[in-house]
C-alpha cells in the first residue's frame, strides 16, 4: 500500500522549520513494514527533509512517479531492491535514490555502486546519517568512511583497464596520418600548416590529438611507434628517427 499520509515535520522548541523550498522530498521504499513506518515517524520529525510518501517495493513505482520526490530512500534488503534505480531513472532521469541497510561488505558495497544509486547508508546508520545522506545525494556528493572510498576506488582501478578503448594508431583520423608523415620528414609545426593550409593552432591540436592516441610524448616517440605499422591512409615514408634533443619534458615543449 502506497501511504502519502505522513506525519507533518515539527521543530524543537524555540526552532523555526526550516524553509519548505530548501527541504527535499523523500520517499521510502521497504518491504518491512516496521522499518518503513519507523523511518517515515522519524524522518518526518527532521525539520530539513519532507517525507512525501511511502510504499512496498512492488507498489512503490505508482506512488514516486505521482509524487515526484527528489530523494528515494530504497531498503535493498527487499528482493528485486537493486533492479530499480535503473528502472526509476529511465522515467525521472534527476531522481536520486539512496540504498538503506545496506550490510558493510564488499560485494554489497559494490552492488549498491553498480546499481547507479546516488548514495548509501549502513544498517549502523542513524537517523542523522540518513538525512545528511539525502542532502548529499541532492547535491551530487557521496559521503562514505574511508574503507568504503577505498574499496570503490580499488573497484575502479580493476575494471578501468577493461573499459579503456584500445589506443593505437588505427585511430588517427585521416588529417593526422598526414601530419605523422609530415612530423617524420621532420617538418616544424609552421612548415605543416603552411603544406596544409591550416593553421597554427589547428596544427598543435592535431599534434595534441596524435601524441594522446600513441601514448607517447615527444616527435621521435610518434615516428618510432607508427614506422613499421601497416596504416589505412598509405605507408609512412622510412624516415630515420628524429628525436629532439633534450630531455622528454624538452622535447614536448618544442612542439610548440
Amino acid at each position: 500500500m502506497i501511504n502519502t499520509n505522513t506525519v507533518k515535520p515539527t521543530a524543537g522548541p524555540g526552532e523555526a522549520p526550516a524553509p519548505q523550498a530548501i527541504r527535499p522530498q523523500v520517499f521510502i521504499v521497504s518491504d518491512v513494514r516496521l522499518l518503513c513506518d519507523g523511518l517515515v515517524l522519524s524522518l518526518s520529525r527532521q525539520p530539513s527533509v519532507t517525507v512525501v510518501g511511502s510504499a512496498e517495493l512492488a507498489k512503490a513505482s505508482a506512488g514516486i512517479a505521482e509524487l515526484r520526490p527528489d530523494v528515494v530512500l530504497l531498503d535493498v534488503g527487499s528482493p528485486g531492491g537493486l533492479g530499480m534505480p535503473v528502472m526509476l531513472r529511465q522515467g525521472l532521469p534527476d531522481l536520486k535514490v539512496v540504498a538503506i541497510a545496506v550490510a558493510d561488505v564488499e560485494h554489497e558495497v559494490l552492488a549498491c555502486a553498480e546499481a547507479g544509486v546516488s548514495g548509501f547508508v549502513s544498517r549502523n546508520g542513524s537517523v542523522q546519517d540518513l538525512v545528511t545522506a539525502v542532502h548529499c545525494a541532492v547535491r551530487n556528493e557521496l559521503v562514505c568512511s574511508p574503507r568504503i572510498a577505498a574499496l570503490l576506488f580499488n573497484r575502479i582501478a580493476a575494471i578501468g583497464p577493461k573499459a579503456l578503448p584500445d589506443r593505437d594508431n588505427g585511430t588517427l583520423t585521416r588529417r593526422e596520418y598526414e601530419i605523422v608523415a609530415f612530423i617524420t620528414e621532420g617538418l616544424s609545426n609552421k612548415a605543416i600548416a603552411r603544406r596544409l593550409r591550416i593553421q597554427l593552432a589547428t596544427v598543435k591540436n592535431h599534434i595534441h590529438s596524435i601524441l594522446g592516441k600513441l601514448q607517447v610524448r615527444s616527435r621521435g616517440e610518434v615516428a618510432a611507434r607508427v614506422r613499421g605499422t601497416a596504416l589505412p591512409y598509405g605507408t609512412l615514408p622510412p624516415a630515420p628517427d628524429r628525436r629532439l634533443p633534450g630531455s622528454p619534458s624538452g622535447e614536448l615543449a618544442q612542439l610548440y
